[in-house]
């Protein structure tokens, strides 16, 4: 086995002169490369281990607020209550809906409507909660962190709802003009199963607990990658040039480049003003 590696090795090596004569051969090699270089430095510049790591994702992203968050023991998880329900239900959603088919067709009018009461209920809590950090306003309600965790969730079944949709107009040649959404029993399976996620994450059992706050913060990741896989995809004019995901693995290293690049920039300019991964502060 060993000696199959280092004669796989060897022949990559020999052929490093021809990649570099032959341009389009270069060209596909290059976001395999920068993805290496930039994981490579994100790796050896943030927090060790592996909750050190998601919780460098979830600084680029998240207040990290202490109070706001949930705690495996004595630990602060990654990401705060609204944002662990919000990447949770959004992780939930792409996996509900990537069954096969290549959907690409937005929600119904009706399907859009709850989504957008989703949105504004994240919303209104989202401000109310917020008031909550100034002793001299008073909020309309106390926010707890399961109300937190809740709106969070319906956001991130909305987003899924959405990113998913344009991610398979954008960079598939047979996408089906279908919602991803499209019936009120999907709507219903899928609020249950979220319902069941943030159940699990309530209960602050490390079992349950542990592998969900790792999720939530790979879905930061996903969601990006997958962003910036479009916009790659745009800026080389390879719209709806695509039939696998193995035609596409270049353009998806070069998505996760760019996102993981830019939570390595975010997380540097917070270090740089705060001095420390910790939350904004404890209020």
């Amino acid at each position: 086995m060993h000696g199959t590696y280092f004669i796989y090795i060897m022949n990559f090596i020999m052929r490093i002169p021809q990649l570099f004569e032959d341009r389009q051969a270069l060209l596909k090699l290059a976001p395999f490369v920068a993805a290496g270089l930039v994981l490579g430095f994100w790796l050896t510049f943030t927090p060790p281990g592996i909750l050190g790591k998601a919780d460098a994702i979830a600084y680029a992203v998240c207040h990290r607020i202490s109070s706001r968050s949930f705690f495996l023991g004595d630990r602060q998880i990654p990401l705060c209550a609204r944002c662990s329900g919000m990447y949770l239900g959004a992780f939930l959603g792409l996996i509900y809906a990537m069954r096969g088919e290549r959907l690409g067709g937005m929600p119904n009018l009706k399907i859009s409507i709850l989504l957008g009461a989703f949105f504004l209920v994240f919303a209104i809590d989202g401000a109310n909660s917020y008031l909550q950090l100034y002793p001299f306003i008073s909020p309309l309600y106390k926010t707890e962190n399961w109300m937190r965790l809740v709106t969070g969730s319906g956001m991130g079944l909305g987003m899924a709802a959405i990113l998913l949709p344009v991610f398979n107009q954008t960079v598939w040649q047979n996408w089906m003009d279908k919602p991803i959404l499209h019936s009120w029993k999907q709507i219903g399976t899928l609020m249950l199963l979220v319902g069941l996620i943030d159940l699990a994450v309530l209960s602050q059992n490390p079992l349950l607990l542990f592998p969900l706050a790792l999720l939530s913060s790979a879905t930061v990741v996903i969601l990006l990658g997958m962003i910036y896989t479009i916009v790659w995809v745009l800026v080389r004019k390879k719209e709806n040039a695509f039939q696998s995901l193995n035609q596409m693995t270049g353009y998806l290293a070069a998505g996760f480049a760019t996102a993981l690049l830019q939570i390595g920039i975010m997380d540097l300019g917070r270090y740089l003003i705060t001095g420390t991964w910790a939350g904004f502060f404890s209020g």
